[in-house]
């Protein structure tokens, strides 16, 4: 019995010196975050390291986040294991990029002061379905190298139409 307890010892401080190890393992290679730029429909635009297009969220004031629970569920915060960097060549003025702290702690990557956030069904880079979404009591719109929202332009389709009273679809 008393080997059994020794053996279980034994293999617990190993089980713990490996998880340990991959740890540090796991840390000595994070990757910084990087901000990069690709031309989307909506013309130029931030992406994060995966090309995935980068948004604003016009209830966020003084670079702080107002985007938590199930908001950051269906728009992930793009936080930063250490300082941002911009993408080598793509437009990013590293000047603009910085950090704030989150709610829960982590840092999430701010551009001019706006906070960074990718949206849950953009699954594919250059994709831009949450530009102009007015979800979680505000708008969210793609960000342009400057910094600033990106709007999307509708198109005119050519049509008179008569108005209709300033209603869309009738009185």
């Amino acid at each position: 019995m008393r080997i059994a307890s020794h053996t279980r010892a034994i293999v617990l401080v190993c089980c713990a010196a490996l998880v340990g190890a991959a740890a540090a393992t796991a840390a000595s290679h994070a990757v910084r975050a990087a901000v990069g730029v690709r031309t989307t429909p909506l013309g130029k635009v931030l992406v994060d390291r995966n090309g995935h297009t980068l948004y604003l969220f016009e209830k966020d004031k003084r670079g702080m986040s107002s985007c938590a629970g199930s908001c950051a569920s269906f728009w992930p915060p793009l936080v930063a294991n250490g300082k941002p960097a911009a993408a080598v060549g793509s437009g990013v003025k590293g000047s603009l990029l910085a950090t704030t702290k989150r709610r829960d702690g982590r840092r999430q990557i701010t551009y001019r002061g706006h906070p960074l956030y990718r949206f849950s069904l953009d699954t594919r880079a250059g994709q831009t379905k949450g530009e102009g979404l007015d979800d979680f009591g505000a708008h969210w719109y793609a960000v342009s190298p400057a910094g600033t929202k990106v709007v999307k332009q509708m198109s005119n389709g050519g049509g008179s139409g008569s108005g209709g009273g300033g209603y869309p679809y009738g009185p």
